[in-house]
């Protein structure tokens, strides 16, 4: 059995503001989950995006390896960083 995530995704300092509701595999990898966010926006991918939770952030790491930045968006799930921050 599969398990399911429903999210709200709420813009904030935006007038009106914008809200979608999706439901995704609770095993969903957070750069899947991106694509799924961009997609429920209509938006085109034209930016950098972090996930943040429990004070850690998920993303794109810059490409030389030296940045402290997020960690690796491919490398977590949606199960994982719930079960890792509550």
């Amino acid at each position: 059995m599969t398990l399911i995530a429903r999210l709200r995704i709420l813009l904030n300092d935006v007038d009106p503001q914008p809200m979608r509701h999706i439901e995704v595999p609770l095993k969903i990898r957070l750069d899947r989950l991106h694509e799924v966010v961009q997609a429920a926006m209509g938006w085109t991918d034209s930016h950098l995006y972090e996930f943040r939770a429990g004070g850690a952030g998920w993303g794109v790491p810059g490409p030389d390896g030296f940045y402290d930045g997020p960690m690796p968006a491919k490398k977590a799930t949606l199960q994982k960083v719930l079960e890792d921050t509550g």
